[in-house]
């Protein structure tokens, strides 16, 4: 066997079913066969060093250390781009255009303004040389390293593509990818993160690539840069580098007019808020190379170029006062208090502050008129204080130094933005946020108990930590407010019935700082019990997969704490299950492997879990929405009209339980 050839051919592959998958959205193969195939690869990789490449596929996972970004000066200086506010400030600059180049026929192409991080990857003989931020437009930081581990990016280019260039581009984090990581941070009581554009931008000057590949960043293309290229216009451009394998978005339209820019700008001002990134604009541009040559530049931006803004919808009300909230973690956010007023279709009464940086930036003070949008037209936040309209003699805001429920003093720990009321055990919101975590649906799921009775309970003196649940009593809980015999008692068998939760929510219901459900899962498979989990070294945990030495120190903290031994010890009293259970299905078969499943609304024969679990079983994929990848929606009675509507524009075929059952015989 000729081993560099095997080599080659693999990695060919592999990097063929990664564009399908992650540019096409067009799997052609299972995860799973994928994995074996990059097995494969990483063995004999392994075995055969002469023949390493860095653009293997292997390389993707990351695991290259920066400690510090590398300045690089640009080989073409990235410019930024003039702004417009309406189409009579395209009208003008059109004019300013045709001053130029003469009453010449002119064509545009219409972009989408993509809100992330802009990048300016190098290819030389087809393969990714070098990763640059933007910086200041002449240099920035190589984060090469980094940008390897995004699987949009092609590593290896196909078709006929010019020896050398520069592509540019977008680094953007989905609202699906964003989501998921900031509920990831709530589920473990920490501070999610403001926005998806930030987060981008962060997740580049990581120092560890095998953090940032975890991360769902995508990347999309817009602009070659090169000497002697094989392209005369903007929209060959994008045609081409399609065709080399890069991820060029397919809302591009070419305009032969500014009536046409205008529909575009129009079609998406209304359509955008079904896309899957953020947008808050539209770029313009002049389509033929040679009308952007002969138009140049000013000190800071193409001529040919213009990025017209939507506006976000915003509006001024009045600060009435600020108020702190304690999390479980014991991290303080500031709530500004607002007078209430009509946002976006909904009345927004309070937005976050965020911290304590965010205050004095803006140095917002109580009584001053205030500006509100809604950020990534989901979240309210306040981005500017009106001056003109501030009352005379107010004084600056200050800071909180004790904690607002146990006025505890509070800590800022050096390199986070948050404060901290550091009295764990004595705070009562936190007290109270970690029983609410304790019995929440992913935790222990205690049906009969919600977060406003944990209060009550709490605010008795029938609770002090989760391990006091097990000892309540009909008896006990019969006098508190909105209490009857048989809430009461669907309370007290809720508790009961935990005792049968896996070991592997018990773990995430314990409220383990930095340790969610995923991680939960992780360590749970890995130690099988709790005696493990608790003796186990640094070393040990930062060897375990997707555990860093954040969270392995937060482990070792947890259960060297007396006070958490002996509420763990209580549970173990009670039956809480400290060891996971080995559940073999002998019905398993591999029938649906390669298969994604989503399923929506009631059904007869099964419940909704039990019908999850049989897909799985069977070698299939639970999807959590439809998307193109998607390759059956099972649906029962009351499926969501929303999915229906996106199963039938993606011709995603539906079926019934019945159906479902018969694929199975």
């Amino acid at each position: 066997m000729d081993i560099q050839n095997t080599i080659q051919n693999l990695r060919e592959e592999l990097n063929q079913h990664n564009y399908n998958y992650y540019v096409l959205d067009q799997p052609m193969i299972s995860d799973l066969q994928f994995d074996v195939k990059l097995k494969q690869l990483q063995d004999l990789e392994n075995k055969n060093p002469d023949f390493f490449d860095e653009n293997s596929p292997t390389q993707r996972v990351g695991g290259a250390i920066t400690k510090n970004f590398t300045t690089v000066a640009h080989d073409y200086r990235m410019y930024s781009l003039d702004n417009s506010y309406s189409k009579e400030d395209l009208i003008e600059w059109e004019n300013r255009i045709q001053k130029v180049l003469g009453n010449v026929p002119l064509e545009y192409v219409c972009e989408l303004k993509y809100d992330g991080a802009s990048i300016s990857i190098t290819y030389e003989n087809g393969k990714l040389k070098r990763a640059v931020t933007r910086g200041d437009g002449f240099q920035g930081d190589d984060v090469t390293n980094n940008i390897k581990t995004i699987k949009s990016i092609p590593l290896q280019l196909t078709g006929n593509y010019p020896d050398k260039f520069d592509i540019r581009g977008e680094i953007i984090l989905p609202f699906a990818g964003f989501e998921r990581m900031n509920q990831e941070l709530i589920d473990i009581g920490e501070t999610p993160y403001s926005n998806p554009r930030n987060t981008a931008s962060g997740s580049l000057k990581l120092q560890d690539s095998a953090e940032v590949s975890k991360r769902p960043l995508d990347c999309l293309l817009y602009f070659i840069m090169g000497q002697n290229l094989p392209i005369s216009s903007q929209i060959e451009s994008l045609d081409s580098a399609r065709s080399w394998g890069f991820k060029v978005p397919n809302e591009t339209r070419l305009a032969k007019s500014l009536n046409q820019v205008f529909q575009f700008i129009d079609f998406w001002d209304e359509h955008r808020h079904k896309l899957p990134y953020e947008t808050d604009g539209v770029v313009v541009k002049v389509n033929q190379f040679q009308h952007q040559e002969e138009l140049g530049y000013t000190a800071k931006s193409p001529r040919w170029a213009m990025a017209y803004k939507f506006k976000s919808e915003q509006v001024s009300t009045c600060l009435n006062s600020i108020s702190y909230q304690v999390g479980r973690t014991g991290a303080i956010t500031p709530v500004a208090n607002l007078e209430p007023v009509q946002l976006a279709g909904t009345i927004v009464k309070r937005a976050s502050l965020h911290n304590a940086d965010q205050i004095e930036k803006l140095d917002i003070r109580i009584g001053d008129a205030v500006f509100v949008e809604k950020g990534g037209e989901i979240i309210p936040k306040i981005i500017a204080v009106d001056n003109s309209k501030r009352p005379l003699n107010t004084a600056p805001t200050k800071y909180i130094t004790h904690c607002p429920e146990c006025q505890t003093e509070l800590v800022r720990l050096e390199g986070e933005a948050n404060h901290y009321c550091p009295n764990f055990y004595g705070c009562p919101p936190q007290i109270i946020g970690r029983i609410q975590h304790f019995i929440s649906r992913k935790a222990m799921d205690i049906e009969g108990l919600g977060g406003e009775t944990v209060s009550l309970l709490f605010n008795n003196g029938l609770v002090n930590n989760y391990a006091d649940l097990y000892n309540l009593t009909v008896e006990q809980i019969l006098p508190l407010e909105r209490m009857a015999q048989k809430s009461a008692e669907n309370l007290i068998n809720g508790v009961s019935n935990s005792k049968n939760v896996p070991f592997e929510n018990v773990l995430f219901a314990l409220g383990i700082r930095f340790v969610g459900e995923t991680v939960a899962k992780n360590l749970a498979k890995h130690y099988k019990n709790i005696d493990a989990l608790s003796k186990a070294s640094f070393m040990d945990l930062v060897l375990v997969d997707e555990i860093g030495d954040r969270i392995a120190q937060s482990v070792i903290d947890f259960f060297e704490n007396a006070s958490n031994q002996a509420i763990i010890s209580e549970l173990k009293l009670h039956g809480v299950q400290f060891e996971i259970i080995e559940k073999i299905n002998p019905n398993a078969t591999n029938k649906l492997e390669g298969k994604i499943f989503v399923v929506s609304g009631v059904f007869e024969k099964f419940s909704r879990d039990d019908l999850k679990n049989s897909i799985e079983d069977n070698g299939g994929k639970v999807g959590s929405s439809i998307s193109a990848k998607t390759h059956y929606v099972v649906a029962g009675e009351n499926m969501g009209p929303a999915k229906l509507e996106k199963a039938n524009s993606l011709k995603i075929p539906i079926i019934s339980e019945d159906e479902f059952i018969e694929m199975l015989k």
